[in-house]
């Protein structure tokens, strides 16, 4: 039957080492059996080491791409991640108006893991304001949270504060990243669903430098499984499991910050 397979998209940037960015996701696409595409919206130039140079592509550019592949393909799920500046935010809030590409998962990729601001304060507007109410599940690390949800975060009752801070400004589903920073031994991921429902993940933390992509590969998994007809939360629960199992069973590829392992199982 024509154009059944499911097929999924991600509107993100490319970096070059393979570990993050629209790789990861393209490397998750395929591990968890769909068909993945890809949107550019920018170049990264970096290795394990870091970046050294970056692009951002020409808005009528992402446009013609996100015009052809809806000429075609029948996408069922579609996730966003670094989307650059405000010209490019605005872009793509249009395009997701205009396209029908299924379920939307928001990575918002404004602040790193480890606390440093990827954006500038009007790009930042833009996403908040306009792009995470049109999400059905966001995904923000734990910085990212404090500044969407505009609190500090000192406990777990903070983080279970923010999600309804974030849905009472209309974001459906909420995934909040654990904290990484090796104090404990347990990473808790919270989740709180347009539904009401609200639970915690836990997993094991894994030390280690090889944490590229963890965040790209958590959406992208998500979004495979919506795409397979699994429901928010299952896809959700599915999600966590596979990024935890990439995590834990690291491969040695580059030198200092490598990738995570999206054949593990």
């Amino acid at each position: 039957m024509t154009n059944e397979f499911p097929q999924v998209l991600t509107i993100a940037g490319s970096d070059c080492d393979g570990s993050a960015g629209m790789q990861a996701d393209m490397n998750t696409f395929f591990a968890r059996n769909v068909y993945g595409m890809s949107v550019l919206t920018a170049c990264v130039a970096g290795n394990s080491y870091g970046i050294e140079d970056s692009i951002t592509l020409a808005p009528d550019f992402i446009a013609k791409q996100c015009e052809v592949l809806a000429k075609d393909f029948k996408i069922r799920a579609v996730k966003t991640g670094m989307l650059a500046d405000l010209t490019t935010i605005k872009s793509v809030i249009k395009l997701l108006k205009e396209y029908d590409f299924g379920k939307l998962v928001v990575d918002p990729v404004i602040i790193t893991k480890h606390g440093n601001m990827l954006l500038e304060e009007e790009a930042y507007d833009e996403l908040r304001t306009n792009l995470l109410p049109l999400a059905d599940i966001i995904t923000p690390n734990f910085y990212e949270t404090e500044k969407i949800a505009e609190i500090k975060l000192s406990n777990e009752t903070d983080i279970m504060q923010a999600a309804e801070i974030l849905q009472s400004d209309g974001v459906k589903n909420i995934v909040i990243k654990g904290k990484h920073d090796g104090q404990s031994d347990v990473v808790k991921d919270y989740v709180r669903l347009e539904n009401g429902k609200s639970f915690w993940l836990s997993h094991p933390f894994v030390d280690t430098e090889h944490i590229n992509g963890t965040g790209d590969t958590l959406s992208a998994c998500i979004v495979a499984e919506l795409a397979k007809g699994f429901n928010v939360e299952d896809a959700i629960r599915i999600a966590v499991k596979y990024t935890y199992e990439c995590i834990a069973h690291p491969i040695s590829v580059g030198h200092k910050f490598g990738p995570i392992n999206h054949w593990a199982k």
